[in-house]
């Protein structure tokens, strides 16, 4: 094989092209920094991931016919008589109370007995 042919074989490339391709110097770019957008999952990340996988896998492993058949028994329980005897004391006082009629009492005067002392009195106090 000869180089003629081979060059032959080669595609066509626009002149244009060609120029702007012949005249690329490296220098002529722009110098830029690189940041890295994608950060790696931390251990935490990892160890979370995988017991959530875990827990999905032994979820999907379930096998419901390894339970048992359970019964329950449900128990009443009955008040005893000391605590129906207390319900129907409170009972007794809460209708005693709803019950109640204020036009019963008695009127009464009040009197003050507490009597402050006067000027002179506070001023005989001060000269003995």
């Amino acid at each position: 094989m000869s180089t003629e042919s081979s060059l032959k074989d080669l595609p066509k490339v626009d002149t244009a092209l060609k120029g702007q391709l012949e005249g690329f110097s490296p220098d002529k770019l722009k110098k830029t920094d690189t940041a890295e957008k994608t950060a790696l999952p931390t251990k935490e990340d990892v160890a979370q991931e995988k017991q959530h996988n875990e827990l999905l896998e032994n979820i999907s492993q379930f096998r419901s016919e390894r339970l048992k058949r359970t019964s329950t028994s449900e128990k009443i329980v009955l008040p005893t008589p000391e605590d129906i005897d207390a319900e129907k004391g409170q009972q007794a006082l809460r209708e005693g109370i709803e019950g109640f009629n204020p036009s019963a009492l008695k009127k009464t005067q009040t009197q003050e007995k507490c009597v402050l002392p006067t000027k002179e009195e506070i001023e005989q106090e001060k000269k003995a």
